[in-house]
């Protein structure tokens, strides 16, 4: 996924794009603020996050121009705290409206809500889990920056499971049952030391837990 940041306070629009990117998301930030169809013509992207106080015009005026071409969603990232602005954001074409100063998880979680809503056949074919890593569910595969992960069978349907249900904890009752239905014998060990084997492999894989363990209940992807 694309996402074409219109930003002129360039601290922010490098904060912002590095943090995507550590998720998966593919970056452009906006140079020319007099031509900024053109450069959305060019790098095609599936999400557009839009200042509203910019140079030569305001980013009213430019989601109107992309509204004419395109409909791909903005979302507006803005000082301006005024409920006429957030209207007039909508009214123009709008998608979805934050305020700054924001939180970078809350500014994710927007994003990923919006493309969820606009492309949810896309984001189902792909879960980026950051720092290049992401599961494909269609291949039931797990790839590092283009590289498949090797996972065995039980592995790679453990982890379909925690990835269809992120952030929500699955029981162990749960994903022992989604095993026996693969016909693999799994007892409450075996699990134990499955769960063990995948962790290790997507640590050494993108350096971090990517599991995590809720005492008593079961587990969920961080």
């Amino acid at each position: 996924m694309k996402i074409m940041i219109v930003e002129d306070d360039e601290t922010l629009a490098g904060e912002i794009a590095s943090f995507l990117a550590r998720w998966g998301y593919d970056t452009v930030t906006a140079e020319r603020f007099d031509r900024i169809t053109e450069e959305f013509a060019l790098c095609r992207p599936q999400l557009v996050l839009m200042d509203i106080n910019l140079p030569c015009y305001d980013g009213f005026y430019w989601c109107r121009q992309i509204r004419q071409v395109s409909g791909v969603p903005v979302l507006y990232i803005s000082s301006r705290d005024d409920d006429r602005d957030k209207i007039m954001a909508m009214a123009q074409g709008g998608d979805d409206y934050l305020e700054k100063p924001f939180g970078l998880e809350l500014l994710k979680a927007k994003v990923e809500a919006i493309l969820r809503r606009t492309y949810e056949y896309k984001v189902r074919d792909q879960i980026f889990l950051g720092e290049g890593l992401y599961f494909d569910w269609e291949q039931q595969a797990l790839y590092q920056r283009g590289e498949e992960i090797e996972l065995t069978r039980a592995e790679r349907r453990v982890f379909g499971k925690l990835a269809d249900r992120r952030p929500m904890v699955v029981t162990r009752e749960e994903l022992m049952m989604d095993l026996w239905d693969t016909d693999e014998y799994v007892s409450d060990g075996t699990l134990t030391t499955l769960i063990c084997r995948l962790r290790n492999r997507l640590k050494a894989a993108c350096g971090r837990d990517l599991i995590g363990t809720k005492k008593g209940q079961g587990y969920y992807l961080q």
